[in-house]
């Protein structure tokens, strides 16, 4: 017998997301980081590992505050592992408009491991770091032509 149920997963998993884009949109990463427990683990393939909630939130919000423009975050597909207390998604790291109407995302694999009172005690993000350089080149071309044409 599963720990949660899916609808309880289900739950905290739109309220990250939500929470996601709240952060996003503001700049303060401070409640996204409140939703995993004071001992959770973050694994990122191009940042390392970090430990604990503290680390996290200290993590995120540099790096955000390094991309101010990445602040969207829709989500394509998500299964749940009831039997786990798991969430598989992937994730666009979308940003901004750029100007002049274009799309420029890329994605990455996520797993959240589920612990209880809309927290998550593990998550690992799985992307290629080169497709982000890439997109990040192009929205900041594409950006600077705008900017050059007003």
């Amino acid at each position: 017998m599963a720990r949660w149920t899916r609808l309880e997963i289900e739950q905290a998993f739109e309220n990250y997301q939500a929470v996601a884009l709240e952060a996003g949109v503001s700049g303060d990463w401070n409640a996204w980081a409140d939703q995993f427990t004071l001992d959770a683990t973050y694994n990122e393939h191009l940042f390392g590992v970090m430990g604990g909630r503290e680390a996290i939130r200290s993590w995120i919000s540099r790096t955000m505050a390094q991309n101010p423009d990445m602040k969207y975050f829709p989500v394509e597909w998500y299964i749940i592992d009831e039997q786990r207390g798991w969430v598989s998604c992937q994730v666009w790291n979308r940003m901004v408009d750029p100007g002049d109407g274009s799309l420029h995302q890329a994605y990455n694999f996520t797993l959240l491991k589920y612990a209880g009172s809309g927290q998550w005690s593990y998550e690992e993000d799985i992307y290629n770091p080169t497709h982000f350089q890439t997109m990040i080149k192009n929205w900041k071309k594409a950006k600077k032509a705008c900017e050059q044409n007003s």
